[in-house]
């Protein structure tokens, strides 16, 4: 079997016990934050609501990883495995797919032919379940034409859902005005729930949960409504959760996936989620990505 390198990009929220298990590389870029030292917490989250707390705007900022930092890890790659499968955050929301296809340029006429960037067309978790499912699909196909198409068919049963716990903190990071900010926050005290979800590779809305008090709960109910027909024909699904320093509800959302649906759900990682999205989010926020296996 051809040894094949998979990796996720900055924006892929993923734990080193997945790292390792799955021998996933994960690329790693510098984040820019001068206020940081200053603020107290235990991780980059407790800090930014230090910040907020203290009426400091300054949010940290992030970027793709440049065309030396992919570079430096094809380099790498290349060197141990004869094929390398870079899956990397939506297009349409990052210039980082396009980073990695004008870095694969930099190499010779056959070394690019064995550098391979999937756009997963999603986001955070999302990229790693897609990452998790191509290393074991390599490691049952022999020929990378057809790991590559089988890793493709399953961008499309890859589904992403978040909800933010403080739209405060998506205002500090100039992500949503004042007033909206004020609108989101009514909706939560009264049980309102807005859910964002990706939708053709873009960050989108995706519903109103109502009576929900708790992101957990919400969350799996946008979960049961998607998947009505595949649930009920017996689908199987993978489930990978991140949260902004919000343990809680993320250990409740995985309890209550479990309890459930125990044969048809499989938990493979919760994470702590990656500051180059959380970012964008604010602390609090939960995540959620679920990917439908395909049957034999």
């Amino acid at each position: 079997m051809k040894k094949v390198a998979v990796m996720v990009c900055n924006f892929a929220s993923i734990t080193e016990s997945i790292i390792d298990q799955y021998g996933i590389t994960a690329i790693v870029s510098n984040l820019q934050w001068p206020e940081m030292d200053s603020l107290v917490g235990d991780n980059v989250f407790q800090k930014m609501r230090d910040a907020l707390s203290k009426g400091i705007n300054s949010v940290p900022k992030t970027s793709q990883p440049s065309m030396g930092v992919f570079k430096k890890y094809f380099e790498e790659a290349l060197r141990e495995n004869d094929e390398i499968i870079c899956i990397t955050i939506s297009s349409k929301i990052s210039g980082t797919y396009n980073s990695a296809l004008q870095t694969k340029k930099l190499f010779s006429e056959e070394m690019q032919k064995k550098i391979h960037i999937i756009d997963s067309n999603n986001i955070d978790v999302a990229e790693s379940l897609l990452a998790i499912k191509a290393v074991e699909i390599s490691k049952t196909l022999d020929d990378i034409g057809k790991i590559i198409e089988a890793v493709k068919s399953y961008i499309p049963r890859v589904y992403f859902y978040g909800m933010t716990e403080n739209p405060d903190q998506m205002e500090a990071g100039g992500r949503i005005n004042h007033v909206l900010a004020v609108i989101l926050s009514q909706m939560q005290k009264l049980g309102m729930r807005p859910i964002l979800s990706m939708d053709d590779g873009v960050v989108k809305p995706a519903n109103l949960k109502m009576n929900a008090k708790d992101t957990a709960e919400a969350l799996f109910r946008q979960f049961e409504d998607v998947n009505k027909k595949g649930l009920t024909s017996g689908s199987r699904y993978r489930v990978a959760i991140s949260h902004a320093d919000n343990i809680i509800e993320a250990e409740k959302l995985k309890k209550i996936f479990e309890e459930k649906y125990p044969s048809q759900v499989k938990i493979d990682f919760i994470s702590m989620t990656g500051i180059f999205i959380g970012a964008h989010v604010g602390p609090g926020t939960l995540m959620c990505s679920t990917l439908e296996e395909i049957n034999d």
